[in-house]
């Protein structure tokens, strides 16, 4: 199985920071905001790795990871993305990376404090289809969230007004070599965007959308300045510092 990381996008909620430099490249604690991703796939057997990047600092991701030497990796792999088109936009450019082979994709803000081994190991086993992890948050109007019902993915909904379960659909996905298929299909949404939340109901109308559960706290630390900080200090904590 292989690994992409989408860390491309202008990062215009963290302004003024993301003016000299993406965001993903920002500090989150003691590392780099994208050493945890890579990392967490690492963590989880996946060594074969593409990282998605864009804007105009994208060179200096080669100039910071290198071909991944720092992570036990013996090749680093690197594509970018012009504009924002997003998430499904940016995982298109990994075609040609995936070479039919099914893939596990992390979003490059994304930090959680233990593991998905489970959820990789799951999938591997998985025929054919996709999986996503979820996580109960208190606010899942901002997120797109997942109605379960009798253990099972019923429904998908971006950013609902009313939303039926706290559960949100967090930014660590898992997909069969159709998942390209189906975003050649996509429409861009009102934002202008194509969305991962459409690939998803995509993989559920045809019976083929499996979940798990995210063990222990997830942050979406490039949302906003304030998510930021709070992820740094919840990573400070999870390293024994009393703050």
């Amino acid at each position: 199985m292989k690994g992409v990381i989408l860390a491309g996008g202008l990062g215009t909620r963290l302004h003024p920071l993301t003016k000299i430099t993406n965001k993903h490249l920002l500090p989150v604690f003691d590392k780099p905001m994208i050493f945890y991703p890579i990392q967490t796939l690492v963590d989880a057997g996946v060594r074969d790795l593409l990282i998605v990047t864009g804007g105009n600092n994208a060179g200096d991701f080669l100039r910071l990871l290198g071909n991944g030497r720092a992570f036990g990796l013996p090749h680093l792999n690197y594509t970018y993305q012009e504009g924002e088109g997003g998430i499904a936009d940016a995982l298109r450019l990994a075609e040609h990376f995936a070479e039919g082979e099914k893939i596990v994709v992390m979003l490059g803000d994304n930090v959680i404090e233990k593991n998905i081994r489970r959820g990789v190991a799951a999938f591997k086993k998985q025929k054919c289809g996709a999986r996503l992890y979820l996580k109960a948050v208190r606010n899942p109007q901002a997120y797109g969230v997942a109605e379960l019902r009798a253990g099972k993915i019923v429904g998908v909904v971006e950013k609902p007004k009313r939303p039926k379960s706290n559960y949100a659909v967090i930014g660590i996905y898992m997909y069969d070599n159709r998942v390209f298929d189906i975003i050649r299909t996509l429409k861009p949404s009102r934002r202008g965007e194509l969305e991962i939340t459409d690939v998803n109901n995509a993989y559920l109308r045809r019976g083929q959308l499996e979940y798990d559960i995210l063990d222990g706290w997830w942050a979406d630390a490039g949302a906003s300045h304030q998510k930021l900080l709070e992820t740094s200090l919840q990573v400070a904590r999870q390293q024994g510092l009393a703050l």
